[in-house]
């Protein structure tokens, strides 16, 4: 098997061939964790995702990655079970909110709603004026350049896992992957985990995969004394991820880390590959995050980082066989929920890859969904 992509994805996907006993190659052009993954914050999430498809799968994933944190150690995932705290700040916002918490919880979530006077028991420095809000317990954190790094390194520790980092895929083909540096490497089948560059990928192989690169600024303060207790964010952020507009959008989410600095976002925009620094848009979030906690504004944010999710038209990632070359299965357009789905998309592929019954419906996610006018 070739993996392309040494990102969360492609890890993860690494790993669970290799524990089937499979050989697998792992191609990136850049170093591991050197696109999407290693410009995220870690977020292990089903607070922002309804009943549905991705759902289901974010609810597997999270048991998966406890079992992970179990397997190689908390430690070298940096894995954190701090749960999420989703807040409103009118009443309007508030009953959305727990109509959605209602649903969720039918798909086995835990939603607990919390009144607005016992917010400042989860959060003791969160804003007072918010209407309340609804906690998400299963929410966690891992820091993703780590947590490659464990995944790749038991992966290899099989022995049956070669990764090829810089080095380029030139031309895919049933049986055979063209490369820079390593000539033609021969095998039964491709899996596509190259995350936003994944639509340039699958056009290698003449098959069509909408991606697009969806913008997003991360902030990081100065190390702090423990300020955050969950991951925070207000409910307006639902909204963004699900939304497909290609302009600027931006609602506050704010976390603390186990190093002390406290990670602030979140920005949305399809700007193409537009890497600039976008100084309004990060004095937005800043102003954002004060506007939830008031601790934050005269915190001196330390630096800043940017990243391109791997946005599909449905908002739903592509993942299994193309329909037409059955040797190259998808694994990629997970936009900013690929770290958090990693491990489910991983026993997803190595299900259908080993002729094994999938653990749920694959057809949501099937690569055939794009038709050739969306190329």
């Amino acid at each position: 098997m070739v993996v392309i992509g040494a990102g969360m994805i492609g890890a993860a996907c690494a790993d669970a061939l290799a524990l089937r006993g499979l050989q697998v190659a792992v191609l990136d052009r850049g170093p591991v964790a050197g696109g999407t993954t290693g410009a995220g914050e870690g977020n292990l999430l089903v607070s922002d995702k309804g009943p549905g498809p991705e759902l289901e799968l974010a609810v597997e994933s999270l048991r998966l990655w406890r079992e992970l944190a179990d397997d190689l150690g908390a430690h070298a995932l940096e894995y954190e079970p701090k749960g999420g705290l989703v807040v409103a700040r009118d009443p309007r916002a508030f009953a959305e909110l727990q109509a959605s918490a209602r649903l969720q919880r039918t798909a086995g979530v835990t939603a607990a709603e919390v009144p607005a006077d016992a917010l400042g028991e989860l959060e003791p420095h969160l804003a007072r004026e918010l209407a309340g809000g609804v906690h998400y317990p299963q929410d966690a954190q891992v820091q993703p350049a780590l947590a490659v790094a464990a995944l790749l390194r038991r992966a290899r520790g099989t022995g049956r896992v070669r990764l090829l980092a810089g080095t380029t895929v030139t031309g895919l083909a049933e049986g055979r992957v063209e490369t820079d540096t390593h000539g033609p490497l021969h095998c039964a089948a491709v899996v596509n985990a190259a995350g936003t560059w994944g639509g340039e990928v699958a056009a290698l192989a003449g098959a069509t995969l909408p991606v697009l690169p969806r913008r997003g600024f991360i902030l990081v303060t100065e190390p702090l004394p423990p300020l955050v207790r969950h991951k925070v964010y207000a409910a307006d952020y639902v909204a963004d991820v699900a939304s497909g507009s290609a302009d600027l959008q931006s609602s506050a989410v704010v976390e603390g880390t186990a190093a002390g600095p406290v990670l602030i976002g979140a920005s949305r925009e399809r700007v193409g590959f537009d890497r600039s620094l976008s100084v309004p848009v990060l004095a937005r979030l800043a102003a954002q995050a004060a506007e939830l906690f008031p601790v934050l504004s005269d915190v001196r944010a330390m630096r800043a980082y940017r990243g391109f999710r791997p946005y599909l038209p449905d908002h739903l990632p592509a993942i299994g066989p193309d329909p037409e070359r059955p040797w190259l299965v998808q694994a990629c357009g997970h936009e900013g929920a690929g770290i958090g789905l990693a491990p489910a998309t991983a026993r997803l592929v190595a299900q259908l890859l080993d002729g094994e019954k999938p653990f749920m419906d694959p057809a949501p996610f099937g690569p055939g969904r794009f038709g050739k006018e969306q190329s």
